[in-house]
């Protein structure tokens, strides 16, 4: 089969090669998933490159969680009736060497689930991640109906699913932005009040949108450390802020007692170590969602199988708003 792999950490254009290699070896109560679109996350690139002190587990890593495909063959405890079935994967990668970013994975019965005829392969593969980490975010700390959430950087890939989660919840959503390109993509999400954050002031707006006395029930952030002078200026008592990303030198100063005086909880989000039981639930939720057409995916550029390298350039540079697909022919 045709697969960009690397054998070494470090940065994309040195260490990702593509060619052939053998189809994964099929065990039991896995599935054989011929892959046709591979989606590219941050957590992929940080891998790659060693981010944090983070250590390659194997000799060959064939990168990628996140993908869809059919089903082509299963292993002993799987239904012969899963053959053929279009599906999307969550974490091909994950404590594995074979993800997504090749012509066939193997993976866990559980982790390729059916696809609605009504989503494509490259919008399937833009879900894992980033679908899976807003749906917590949004949903761990209960219901979001008739609440006000603020969702920071509401063009990125969680974020702008973490609006239409809230959305979908029944939420009010604002969201930061910092261009107005990004605001009209966090407007075609859904969002109900968009705040550039490089010439606004956020904390006013939000009382201006909110009242004074009311702010914010919930918080989903993109840069804790960064935002937590605005999530202690404008959150409610009882409200929360569900973080999903941060760098290993954020040490963030906690004004404790303002949180404390409020009962403010602070929810750290990975997606790879949420409780089985979230996964599940967000499985459900992605799956009715996308049976209404109630979830819409942002896809910013496409990659051939060959341009892998270039796809993970593209998501490390800060440039691109929107997931990078590989297309797999």
């Amino acid at each position: 089969m045709q697969a960009a792999w690397y054998e070494i950490q470090g940065k994309a254009k040195d260490v990702i090669k593509y060619g052939e290699i053998s189809v994964p070896e099929l065990n039991d109560g896995e599935v054989l998933v011929r892959i046709y679109a591979s989606g590219v996350n941050p957590s992929d690139t940080k891998v790659r490159a060693g981010w944090g002190g983070i250590k390659q587990k194997f000799e060959r890593i064939i990168p990628h969680q996140d993908g869809a495909g059919i089903i082509e063959s299963v292993g002993n405890g799987v239904s012969n009736s899963r053959i053929g079935e279009q599906v999307w994967i969550y974490e091909a990668q994950q404590g594995r060497p074979y993800g997504t970013a090749a012509q066939y994975t193997v993976v866990p019965s559980n982790q390729a689930v059916p696809l609605p005829d009504n989503t494509s392969f490259l919008e399937a593969a833009c879900l894992g991640v980033p679908a899976m980490t807003a749906h917590r975010a949004v949903f761990a700390d209960g219901s979001v109906k008739g609440q006000t959430i603020l969702v920071t950087g509401g063009a990125g890939a969680v974020g702008n699913y973490g609006i239409q989660w809230g959305k979908w919840g029944g939420a009010e959503v604002i969201t930061t932005v910092s261009s107005d390109k990004k605001a009209e993509i966090a407007i075609s999400a859904g969002a109900d009040h968009i705040i550039n954050y490089r010439n606004e002031d956020v904390v006013k707006r939000i009382q201006e949108i909110t009242g004074r006395k009311k702010g914010i029930n919930r918080i989903i952030d993109v840069d804790f450390s960064r935002n937590l002078s605005i999530a202690d200026a404008v959150l409610r008592t009882n409200g929360a802020i569900a973080m999903y990303s941060a760098n290993p030198d954020d040490a963030p100063v906690l004004p404790v007692l303002s949180l404390m005086m409020r009962n403010i909880t602070i929810r750290t989000i990975l997606v790879y170590t949420m409780p089985s039981e979230a996964k599940q639930q967000a499985i459900r939720d992605i799956t009715t969602a996308l049976v209404a057409g109630a979830l819409h995916h942002n896809i910013a550029q496409r990659f051939s199988l060959a341009e892998v390298a270039a796809a993970h350039e593209a998501q490390d540079s800060g440039q691109m708003i929107g997931k990078a697909v590989v297309e797999i022919s």
